[in-house]
């Protein structure tokens, strides 16, 4: 996994993904070249690097990984509309009656391995009359694409018994037991053995799935239904260059078909197909889920003139490309209007002229240091959260960054009795403090030195917030600085 800017390295270097283990990183995947030099998934990043110094380390992004492969999931349903996801890296198809339709099993692999190398990806297939055959035969043998039920004993045999989808701790044993491959287990007294893996689970018993692999016991597919699609489209007759008066029939079109399923839009996606084979798209977003067409089309407006129709466009179609599910409500008896719609609606109009990042809710974080309690998230993309319990009083105001002053003090570690800011002088009245806030370890480096907060109200009524950054001979630094933090109003 490498960033955008910076360049991929040779095909000779080994290149390896990392993940978090119960004793430091380990190998997560690895390329070719690392694979050629004995490397395997699972070995300590520490122990590979002794060994191999130019081994390239990037952490690896699991969740991304995953999501990628729900969506691999659903998009290989082009070939059969039953897919599952097979491990963490591979995809089952069940393509009993579909093959013919793509020229027979070899005209349908070919097909799947195209489509996968124009997304950038390499796939290894496999094909054969089980799901454990086909898994075994795609990982473990890449020189057999196509088995049939006659020979998948013939085929399986040769191969390592961890090619049946067993864990590491069942394919040790198994390996010290002398069954090194899938023939020598199946050639073994099947008593003995049963005996011995009878308390495994159903996935992890080796005969079981010995057994799936051959064909002996079923093993379907239990393939989760498609995604909800809600789509209206809009088919001219004639080239137009003007949507707007298309939109209407659009929104109340996609309204009726989230309203016959209890679901609400929270994303939207406007499409314009040009004739010169162009598209142009706007999408918007809502607070929470809606259906209704009259807050739809508001949120368009002024959004269609910044689409470029070109020389005209034949087809446009609004898509809800996320939906909540939202229930038939009753209106309130007393016929007061809905507070929480009302906001969510202001929030979706002036989300939809000002951008997503100019409105904004309050975020909080639980952390000693002020500066780093609050922050702001986009209004849309989650609530506001109520602000964390603080232990004393803290300032309304804050400026960012702090602000460092001149200060006078009777003693090195007590309050200023008087300190100098943008130039005015300020003479101490009385303080409080102090309120002392230590480094985060865990976020700060570790030169970061510790504050001591006072609050200082000085002659004339004005009162600020003031911390001493260090203490004298704390070893981190010269001698302690001072900084005006906020103002108490």
């Amino acid at each position: 996994m490498t960033s955008q800017y910076r360049t991929g390295p040779g095909d000779n270097v080994p290149v390896a993904l990392s993940r978090d283990g119960p004793h430091g990183p380990v190998l997560h995947s690895i390329n070719h070249a690392a694979h050629a030099r004995g490397m395997q998934p699972g070995e300590r990043v520490v122990d590979a690097q002794a060994i191999h110094p130019d081994l390239q380390v990037e952490p690896a992004d699991l969740d991304g990984d995953h999501a990628l492969m729900q969506r691999l999931m659903y998009w290989t349903r082009r070939w059969c509309p039953w897919t599952v996801q097979d491990a963490d890296d591979g995809l089952a198809l069940d393509v009993t009656g579909a093959a013919h339709l793509f020229g027979g099993p070899a005209g349908l692999l070919r097909d799947i391995c195209q489509r996968f190398a124009m997304q950038g990806l390499t796939a290894r297939v496999a094909m054969a009359p089980t799901r454990g055959a086909a898994r075994a035969l795609a990982r473990y043998d890449p020189d057999l694409t196509i088995c049939t039920g006659r020979d998948v004993a013939h085929h399986l045999a040769p191969l390592p018994v961890i090619a049946l989808g067993l864990d590491q701790a069942t394919t040790r044993l198994l390996t010290r037991l002398g069954l090194k491959t899938i023939g020598a287990l199946a050639d073994m007294p099947r008593v003995s053995l049963m005996r011995r893996f009878a308390d495994l689970a159903v996935d992890r018993n080796p005969l079981i799935l010995l057994d799936r692999a051959l064909g002996r016991a079923p093993d379907p597919l239990n393939a989760p239904p498609d995604r909800p699609y809600f789509i209206a489209r809009a088919r001219l007759a004639e080239p137009v260059i003007d949507p707007v008066p298309h939109l209407k029939g659009l929104v109340e079109d996609l309204c009726t078909q989230l309203a016959q399923a209890e679901q609400g839009a929270r994303h939207m996606r406007l499409t314009i197909y040009r004739i010169d084979s162009e598209y142009r798209t706007v999408q918007l977003g809502t607070a929470r889920a809606s259906r209704d067409p009259a807050h739809m089309l508001r949120l368009f407006d002024g959004k269609l003139v910044r689409m470029d129709p070109g020389f005209g466009f034949d087809l446009l179609t609004l898509e809800a490309t996320r939906v909540e599910p939202v229930s038939l409500t009753q209106e309130r008896l007393d016929g007061q209007p809905d507070s929480d719609a009302d906001i969510a609606g202001l929030l979706d109009r002036l989300t939809a002229r000002l951008g997503k990042d100019k409105v904004t809710w309050p975020t909080w974080t639980q952390t000693h240091k002020p500066e780093r309690v609050e922050g702001r998230v986009p209004a849309l993309t989650a609530a506001p959260a109520a602000p964390p319990a603080l232990p004393r009083e803290r300032p309304l105001r804050l400026l960012s960054p702090a602000e460092e002053v001149h200060v006078i003090y009777s003693v090195p570690e007590g309050p200023p009795s008087q300190f100098r800011w943008r130039r005015v002088v300020y003479k101490s009245a009385r303080h409080a403090g102090p309120e002392r806030i230590a480094p985060e370890w865990w976020l700060d480096r570790p030169s970061t030195r510790l504050r001591d907060y006072y609050k200082v109200e000085v002659q004339g009524g004005r009162r600020f917030w003031l911390y001493r950054e260090g203490l004298l001979h704390d070893g981190r630094g010269g001698a302690p600085r001072w900084f005006l933090h906020g103002f108490f109003i």
